[in-house]
């Protein structure tokens, strides 16, 4: 019998940072909230169960308004996983959080953002990723 794949190439049109902070998500999350002026708020976990192979819990903070929808997302399981890399995204697995940003103007567009979160000190490393490049895109698209 022959066996079909589907390949399907999403194009994601948000922006995407790395953060490397030592910071719980909680702490990271209000200090996000008092800098840049916003209200994240803390929603269900995200979780993916790969089928045999284990299952990913993610935490995701989220801001949303009618123009904006920012997202904190831990890069970890926050539950212990069977998986050998438990992560959101296993090929930027240096990166402790992800903020995505959709419509980001202002204050929240890519170079003044990514000059706010390197100032922050709970935050020692910053960087903007291509999210189109990454392997496992899809895991980043709600």
């Amino acid at each position: 019998m022959k066996t079909l794949t589907l390949d399907v190439d999403y194009d994601c049109d948000f922006d995407l940072f790395g953060l490397v902070s030592s910071s719980r998500e909680h702490t990271l999350a209000w200090v996000l909230n008092r800098v840049l002026h916003l209200r994240l708020v803390k929603q269900p976990d995200l979780v993916y169960d790969l089928l045999a192979r284990g299952r990913l819990v993610i935490s995701n903070y989220l801001h949303a308004t009618e123009h904006l929808t920012l997202r904190l997302l831990r890069n970890r399981s926050v539950d212990p996983s069977p998986l050998k890399k438990p992560f959101l995204a296993p090929d930027i697995k240096e990166y402790d959080y992800l903020l995505q940003i959709s419509n980001g103007v202002g204050g929240l567009a890519a170079p003044a953002l990514l000059a706010s979160l390197d100032a922050l000190p709970e935050v020692q490393l910053v960087s903007q990723l291509d999210p189109n490049s990454l392997q496992f895109k899809e895991n980043l698209l709600f």
